[in-house]
């Protein structure tokens, strides 16, 4: 293996336990205004989702950036070793510090050994930021790096749109957390063909002092899908090859999935352009690289911004270890990664040696399980919060945190964020 090689090494997966099914969500609404109720009827039959997760109060996104970091860093040595801790996100808490140094406080306080000597920051394009900083990472550790040291990027969201709306349906709340190092032992990442495509577009933006976002649904499926076929031809044109040769070189396909529907019509839609199908061959073409392995979950947890496409990633290959065992090994990913705004990163990986030994490790199917069903009202205190300041902690809303989690202990006068472990 050629010494620069750099990668992923093992990922971990957070969603918050609260959920709620978009059956519940119709039904008030409904009551609410009758008028609306077709509407979001076939919002939910479009996007074909079922459920969302949310946060309690006292969770943010550094809160569930540093739960998904932990499992990561349970090996004092590989704690010790990390050189970079970034965060993806576009549900920032700070105009000026970034979640990476509130996460690596939290971290430190609740006993995981992350040293003094590291770089921490953050990255911001809406959902593609998380790649983006992955990128980054990998890059300085592939130049500068030393044996024994790595990189932590976390992917760290919370996606709230107005309420009601047809957008709603579309929330969901996770992060992603991946270590990134050289001889990676899950997925070799190709950093020299990685294609890109940005332009200026008004299609998603949030504004200042804005919780929600603006969202321009129609144009903003258009932006994803010309994005998304920009940076592909690019990343072929990198290669040095056709776009036909690019597609039918990768085994599995990875995209960003802001909901189930979308993600399927994306990937369609390159399919039938560069391979010259038609819809049903499309499919079948997906069916048989089993694309559905990785957005299953999707459905069930909601749109995680930055995240989205690893929860896709994480899902997929887990599926397909369990199927295939130790022949995933050398198996060629495609992955892409949208920004709205936008920016889209299309990037080949080749499943690594070590693959099969991190994914016995892996147990995805326990994420979905620790739902639990939310009341209504629960989920209208959560959609109706006005800012990001959270500043009600867990003893003064009432409610106590699970042993195991980190929480917003205190929002200060001026406003500097604290943040607790409760230890299991």
């Amino acid at each position: 293996m050629n010494e620069t090689t750099v990668g992923i090494s093992d990922m971990s997966l957070y969603v918050p336990r609260w959920k709620i099914d978009l059956s519940d969500i119709l039904r008030v609404r409904a009551e609410e205004d009758p008028s609306f109720e077709r509407r979001l009827r076939r919002a939910i039959e479009s996007t074909n989702q079922i459920s969302i997760r949310f946060p309690a109060p006292w969770q943010d996104s550094v809160t569930l950036a540093a739960q998904a970091a932990r499992p990561l860093l349970a090996d004092e040595a590989v704690a010790r070793g990390v050189r970079y801790l970034a965060v993806g996100t576009e549900t920032s808490v700070d105009m000026s510090k970034p979640i990476a140094a509130y996460a690596q406080g939290a971290l430190q306080r609740s006993g995981v050994p992350l040293p003094r000597t590291l770089s921490t920051f953050q990255v911001q394009h809406a959902c593609a930021g998380g790649t983006i900083a992955m990128m980054s990472v990998a890059g300085m550790l592939q130049a500068t790096g030393r044996p024994g040291e790595s990189g932590l990027v976390v992917n760290s969201d919370i996606a709230r749109y107005q309420t009601p709306s047809t957008a709603e349906i579309t929330q969901g709340a996770g992060a992603v957390a991946l270590r990134i190092e050289r001889d990676p032992q899950l997925l070799e990442l190709d950093t020299h063909t990685v294609g890109f495509a940005s332009a200026d577009e008004d299609d998603f933006f949030r504004p200042l002092a804005s919780v929600t976002a603006r969202v321009k649904g129609r144009y903003s499926v258009d932006c994803y899908n010309d994005a998304l076929n920009a940076a592909f031809i690019d990343h072929a044109d990198r290669r040095g090859v056709s776009p036909r040769e690019a597609l039918e070189a990768h085994d599995l396909f990875v995209v960003h999935v802001p909901f189930y529907r979308m993600a399927i019509t994306g990937l369609t839609r390159l399919i039938e352009r560069h391979l010259e199908l038609d819809p049903a061959a499309a499919g079948e073409f997906m069916d048989a690289h089993h694309f559905s392995d990785g957005i299953e979950a999707s459905r069930h947890v909601g749109n995680i911004y930055s995240g989205s496409a690893y929860m896709s990633l994480m899902f997929l290959l887990w599926n397909r270890y369990r199927a295939e065992g130790d022949a995933i090994v050398g198996k060629k990913v495609l992955i892409a990664s949208y920004g709205s705004g936008n920016t889209m990163t299309v990037l080949s990986a080749r499943v690594a040696e070590g693959a099969p030994r991190v994914l016995a490790g892996w147990d995805l199917q326990r994420v979905l399980d620790a739902a639990t069903e939310a009341e209504f009202d629960r989920y209208a205190r959560f959609v109706e919060r006005e800012t990001y300041s959270l500043d009600h902690g867990p003893v003064t809303d009432g409610e106590d945190v699970d042993p195991g989690l980190y929480f917003l202990k205190e929002v200060r006068d001026d406003g500097y964020r604290i943040y607790d472990y409760r230890a299991e």
